[in-house]
């Protein structure tokens, strides 16, 4: 009721409602999100099949703008046996006592490029400052991202002696395709 009077006082002294910021619903079907590193030289994915996030954005209102994403940990998926054990294991993302990597932004800003969800990232219980990056095209109430995010994977305790081979670092690409609410 006090919303809905504030819109109406807004509209008496302007003519015109206050923007606010639109919430989307994410196509899982059409979205993906990935881990990229590099292990005895070669790119090596792993392809996340579980994810979800609550999205509040309007480019004409990012203020209001916001980010709530968690990645199921073990929903990770790499083609080679081996990795696919490594990435679960105790010094892998360790599903088993961290269910979740979980994004949750504190500002949404533009850029040159497009935007930067500036947050917390938090994987196996490690949180760490962290800006993603994201171009976004919103047409006919449908948005389509790319987001990419570089983090180093021992800011985060993923890794062990046996991991000497596998790059310091990780790239999360994000292609997430969500529908207005």
């Amino acid at each position: 009721m006090i919303r809905a009077s504030l819109a109406a006082l807004a509209f008496a002294l302007t003519g015109t409602f206050p923007l606010s910021a639109q919430d989307w619903v994410i196509d899982a079907d059409a979205s993906e999100v990935t881990a990229e590193t590099r292990v005895f030289g070669q790119s090596v994915t792993a392809t996340f099949a579980e994810f979800s996030a609550e999205i509040t954005f309007d480019p004409e209102d990012l203020e209001n703008a916001s980010i709530s994403a968690r990645v199921t940990s073990g929903s990770g998926a790499i083609p080679n046996r081996e990795y696919q054990s490594a990435l679960v294991s105790r010094d892998g993302l360790y599903p088993s006592e961290y269910s979740e990597a979980i994004f949750v932004s504190e500002e949404i800003v533009a850029t040159a490029d497009g935007y930067e969800a500036r947050g917390t990232l938090t994987i196996r219980g490690e949180s760490r400052d962290a800006v993603l990056p994201f171009t976004v095209e919103i047409s006919d109430g449908r948005a389509v991202a790319q987001g990419t995010l570089e983090i180093l994977r021992a800011d985060f305790g993923v890794g062990g002696a046996s991991w000497a081979e596998v790059a310091p670092s990780v790239t999360v690409r994000l292609h997430i395709e969500a529908d207005a609410e």
